[in-house]
């Protein structure tokens, strides 16, 4: 009879299986990045006549009603707000750190339009590096990182968004305490992928891009990574993609995103790059032939350092998309 309650109790606790390929592609490539948030983000403020209109705003914030109605765009915002019947304010819905508020949004009336005194977008446009594709399900994955609201730590929502395929043109190189940038064309023309999902661990979607045999590397967990040399695969100053060498000084299995802690060694990229860039978030970590994580993050006052996040909780993180369209 025990042994029958056994079995019932593990048929009815909860389980998750991951179907993310044992081999994935690895990535490397710089791809354009274009996403439509939810709502009207707030990325500054402005004074008129002298004052902050509304104080109570702040970079951050994502206006999702006006007058009860839904906007997604800013022009959105400003069609409701010419209907308004109220010369002076609107009724807001705003979100703030996931949580809604609801104020009244003071308006200045200046030669037949009404002015809020808050920059506002809809859209964001960026770059980083492609970590992964998964073969079977079409799957990838790039950043290892959150998408934020310009000038905050705000993540952004979003509605949908595209990658796109991009030309590395030349390097803004990091300095300690100022973290330089890649700096790319994008290509709008060349469509790489969707997105679908904006995560703390990275940004994901789909593509209809088919790997072969010869570009599929193992995935190795972060119980695989060892303390000293590995690599990483990023696009250089001359558009190629390229392995440089670093030094893994710690790692931290517990952790949810900072699992690995490194620095460039590679005397051609610190030459190059100065460190680590803004765009390069995402180039795959590569170790003993297996693909074990991807750049995250640099540390501002050492810039030649930086954190990796394991490859596989990116991949979990993907999967959860896998049977999008």
């Amino acid at each position: 009879m025990k042994k029958l309650i056994y079995i019932i109790l593990l048929l009815l606790l909860p389980f998750t299986i991951f179907a993310y390929s044992e081999y994935i592609e690895v990535g490397g490539d710089t791809l354009g990045i274009e996403v439509n948030s939810k709502g009207v983000m707030v990325v500054g403020l402005y004074k008129i006549n002298g004052v902050i209109l509304n104080p109570e705003l702040q970079v951050g914030d994502r206006i999702i009603k006006v007058n009860n109605t839904e906007i997604n765009t800013p022009e959105e915002l400003t069609n409701i707000l010419k209907e308004n019947s109220s010369p002076n304010k609107a009724e807001i819905t705003y979100l703030r750190d996931n949580k809604e508020h609801k104020t009244n949004l003071n308006l200045s009336l200046y030669q037949g339009s009404y002015r809020t005194g808050l920059y506002v977008k809809g859209t964001v446009l960026g770059i980083g590096t492609l970590s992964y594709i998964d073969p079977n399900t079409g799957v990838y994955g790039l950043l290892g990182h959150s998408l934020n609201i310009s000038n905050s730590k705000e993540k952004m929502t979003i509605r949908n968004g595209n990658s796109y395929e991009a030309i590395v043109t030349s390097f803004t190189r990091s300095r300690d305490g100022n973290p330089g940038s890649k700096n790319a064309n994008i290509i709008k023309e060349k469509i790489f992928g969707n997105i679908k999902s904006n995560s703390n661990y990275g940004v994901f979607g789909k593509t209809s891009k088919k790997s072969t045999d010869n570009n599929l590397m193992k995935v190795g967990n972060i119980n695989e990574v060892n303390l000293g040399y590995a690599t990483i695969l990023t696009t250089n100053v001359n558009n190629k993609k390229e392995e440089y060498e670093i030094k893994i000084i710690e790692i931290d299995p517990s952790s949810n995103e900072k699992n690995i802690y490194f620095e460039i060694v590679d005397k051609e990229l610190l030459d190059m790059s100065g460190g680590i860039v803004q765009g390069m978030s995402g180039s795959p970590i590569i170790q003993d032939n297996k693909i074990i994580g991807a750049v995250t993050r640099v540390l501002i006052d050492e810039v030649n350092r930086g954190f990796g996040i394991s490859i596989v909780t990116m991949l979990e993180e993907g999967d959860k998309i896998a049977d999008l369209n």
